[in-house]
């Protein structure tokens, strides 16, 4: 069993990288005082933060999380590993088009799937608590444009800048148009109408991956 905490394995990775705690801040867009946090464990990085500590020590969320991800060091290109994904923000996600116009391919992160996906599938990172309990911030999605959703689907869609997570509940027909719903699972949050707030698909869940913080008890 993996006796190391997350803040053990931040650490030992920004070593590794020769980076000093300024450093890695300056990459992941945090505060030097969040690293500090990170590596002592009085907090943990989640959402955007874990994706972007993850691509800026070149490995997967999934090994900062918990040391027993599907890989440690990612590939720098999905030519390397069959079924490479990028991730990608949600504010990216609203206007995917696919890994061809990535600006930095080279610094993007990516999980490897051994589910059959087109070329044009992206990876998300969730962030907040509008999914819970079946989605929770920290968990990995994997999205293929590609696929057509079907009522009770779990699919992300463009809302202007940003991308949302959400159920996909078609609702007919309304004046020749098609109308869809969008369900977010936490009661707190509101659901979408594509006739009442412009919306467009982005594209349907593939695969969930939950990265569970494991504890270690002292001998």
């Amino acid at each position: 069993m993996n006796r190391q905490t997350i803040g053990d394995r931040i650490r030992a990775r920004r070593k590794e990288c020769r980076l000093t705690q300024k450093a890695l801040a300056a990459k992941v867009g945090v505060s030097h005082v969040a690293i500090s946090q990170w590596e002592k464990d009085e907090t943990v990085p989640r959402g955007e933060n874990l994706l972007r500590v993850a691509a800026a020590l070149g490995c997967t969320p999934a090994w900062v999380f918990d040391g027993e991800g599907d890989l440690f060091m990612l590939p720098t290109s999905p030519t390397e590993r069959a079924h490479a994904v990028p991730i990608i923000s949600y504010q990216q996600a609203a206007n995917w088009r696919g890994t061809a116009f990535l600006e930095s391919p080279e610094g993007v992160s990516w999980l490897q799937s051994n589910v059959d996906l087109s070329s044009a599938a992206f990876a998300l990172i969730i962030t907040g608590n509008a999914m819970e309990p079946e989605f929770r911030a920290g968990d990995a999605i994997i999205i293929d444009p590609a696929v057509t959703p079907i009522p009770g689907d779990f699919v992300v869609a463009a809302t202007g800048s940003e991308a949302l997570f959400a159920k996909y509940r078609p609702r007919g027909m309304v004046e020749g148009e098609e109308v869809f719903e969008l369900v977010q699972l936490n009661d707190d949050y509101p659901s979408l109408r594509s006739n009442q707030t412009p919306v467009s698909l982005a594209g349907t869940l593939i695969e969930h991956r939950r990265y569970r913080q494991k504890t270690t008890t002292q001998a």
